[in-house]
């Protein structure tokens, strides 16, 4: 299996598209700190879940790689909320995208507490 069939591989690079477009339309003043920032975090989770499935022989580096990969999907959270008060997205469009980053985050820890599901060989 490749790691772009993994659900929560598709599910991240989908947000980070979303977070992408949404991006490009706030301040230029913001480029390099806000609009950095959320793409940054927002592409990490998709590349610590790539890393994470070709270290998927060594069982204590796959669930190191999730867990960074996680903690990207949380940062990325913040960040949204920075938009928001800045007035940069709107309520809904910040209710969704925290609400993909919540369901994504599930489907990391899932692969965390399941590593024996997506190759992991468990003693």
């Amino acid at each position: 299996m490749d790691f772009k069939k993994l659900l929560a591989y598709q599910k991240a690079f989908d947000l980070a598209m979303l977070i992408f477009e949404i991006s490009k339309s706030f301040p230029k003043e913001e480029r390099y700190s806000l609009t950095d920032q959320i793409r940054r975090s927002s592409r990490s989770v998709n590349a610590n879940i790539a890393e994470a499935y070709r270290k998927r022989r060594y069982p204590k580096h796959f669930v190191s790689k999730l867990t960074d990969s996680d903690a990207e999907n949380s940062e990325t959270n913040p960040w949204l909320d920075f938009a928001l008060a800045c007035k940069y997205i709107s309520i809904e469009q910040h209710e969704n995208l925290s609400n993909q980053g919540i369901e994504i985050g599930k489907l990391i820890n899932y692969m965390i507490n399941n590593p024996g599901k997506f190759g992991v060989k468990v003693e």
